[in-house]
């Protein structure tokens, strides 16, 4: 009980200013219940929009399909063997047939079909369950224009072939309209748990543009990223990609675009002066965030960041405006873009806007609003034709050029944040940075 007790009160301060991090049995709790709800009311609804009534989903171990990871129950960290999903929609009788062509129950949600003994051959039991349900359209996940949606190896794809009757091959069709919108589409109660990882993302952010992190003139760059790689970690939590930290300054000169993901100067030591930039994300309960802020090193006597900062951060949110009220239903990323640009330049700025999904994936399935080295829109491979749809979150990842005579050169405002596209259009998950982090914080009782 006492040692209870120490661990409530260490860990107290952190739950006191941030969401509460469930332990690992209250998660897979979570976890199995929201998967149970997509399983049982979400995917049906999906696979009539879709017009498909079987979709078979096939894995083998340490390979799996990308729409297959999100399927399985959280005890199971991978598939078994080959595991194969088989979804049968009966939209007559509004029932839906959650199978397995393994030799376990997967999960409370998908029940075993087989029976290794009474049928040794898995390929042929499955051909079986197919014949005696006779679907009109049988899903499989291949597709050249969505990634998350092509996890079908080729293996499996021929066997499948091999195995399914010639005169059925012609109801085969890809599965990737079903599967990115099984991706892209989040529940009421995951928009819940969504609000607390942004801004679980943001506390961590805000403590490492802090001096508790940060202390001018010996921290470098690289140390930050360390210390928010160890954050996560410390807390029982994922990053789905290395974090990034870099600075703008006097004495450089503007780079390219590339220079946020590749050539950064390492161990570059933060001075008083910089406008510091992070890229970082984290994930929990299968759902993952993705966040770029911007703080300010105060130098000595200064009291807040100079205008001109603050200007262009507030320019960079006029960027965001011009993009968030563009996202309409219906709409391609590829419209959705070239509006939003349209706009934002004849204000006066200088924009790039490189949006994309986000959710069970960092880089998720479904509507791309552009890509960094794509401002002209993004092609067909990405997802050129495919529509916003409701009940999805994207990262509004996007900057501003700004010109700064002060420092005679220009600079980059680089934002990004967490938004959901809902049935009442568009909204922040948990807010976004309108104001610089300043680095120290000012203590307003010490003056000269």
């Amino acid at each position: 009980m006492r040692r209870i007790l120490f661990t409530l009160i260490f860990i107290a301060p952190f739950f006191s200013k941030a969401q509460q991090i469930l332990p690992e049995k209250e998660r897979a709790s979570v976890i199995d219940e929201i998967l149970e709800y997509r399983f049982n009311t979400l995917l049906p609804v999906l696979m009539d929009k879709s017009d498909i009534d079987m979709w078979i989903v096939i894995s083998r171990e340490y390979n799996e399909d990308p729409v297959l990871r999100t399927m399985l129950p959280a005890t199971w960290l991978n598939a078994r063997r080959r595991t194969i999903l088989l979804f049968y929609r009966n939209k007559k009788a509004n029932t839906i047939e959650k199978l397995a062509v393994a030799r376990y129950n997967v999960g409370k949600s998908i029940t075993s079909a087989w029976d290794k003994e009474k049928e040794p051959d898995q390929w042929k039991r499955l051909i079986q369950l197919i014949q005696e349900r006779n679907p009109e359209k049988i899903g499989l996940n291949f597709s050249k224009d969505h990634n998350i949606a092509d996890g079908l190896n080729k293996t499996d794809y021929d066997a499948f072939f091999q195995n399914l009757p010639k005169a059925m091959h012609k109801k085969v069709v890809s599965a990737e309209q079903l599967a990115v919108r099984w991706i892209e589409t989040r529940t009421d109660r995951e928009m819940v748990i969504y609000n607390q990882l942004v801004s679980i993302t943001h506390d961590i952010i805000k403590e490492a543009f802090s001096e508790k992190v940060i202390t001018p003139g010996v921290t470098t760059t690289t140390e930050v990223e360390w210390w928010f790689r160890q954050k996560v970690t410390d807390l029982g939590l994922a990053t789905w990609f290395h974090p990034t930290v870099d600075v703008q300054r006097t004495s450089t000169e503007l780079v390219g675009h590339l220079y946020s993901f590749s050539g950064r100067p390492d161990d570059m030591v933060i001075m008083p002066g910089d406008l510091v930039h992070c890229d970082f994300g984290i994930t929990y309960l299968r759902l993952n965030t993705d966040c770029q802020e911007l703080a300010y090193v105060l130098r000595p006597n200064e009291k807040k960041a100079p205008d001109f900062l603050i200007k262009g951060l507030k320019e960079g949110n006029r960027v965001q405006d011009f993009l968030t009220k563009n996202m309409i239903q219906g709409r391609t990323g590829n419209e959705i873009l070239a509006e939003s640009l349209a706009e934002a330049k004849a204000a006066g700025l200088r924009p790039a806007i490189y949006t994309h999904p986000l959710g069970s994936y960092g880089h998720s399935a479904g509507t791309t609003i552009g890509m960094w080295d794509a401002q002209g829109g993004v092609m067909k491979d990405d997802g050129e034709n495919y529509p916003l749809n409701p009940n999805t979150v994207y990262a509004i990842e996007l900057n501003t050029t700004i010109t700064v005579p002060e420092w005679k050169r220009d600079i980059r405002i680089m934002l990004e944040e967490a938004g959901f596209y809902g049935k009442n259009g568009f909204r922040y998950v948990n807010g976004r940075q309108t104001d610089l982090l300043l680095i120290p914080r000012l203590k307003n009782h010490v003056t000269n």
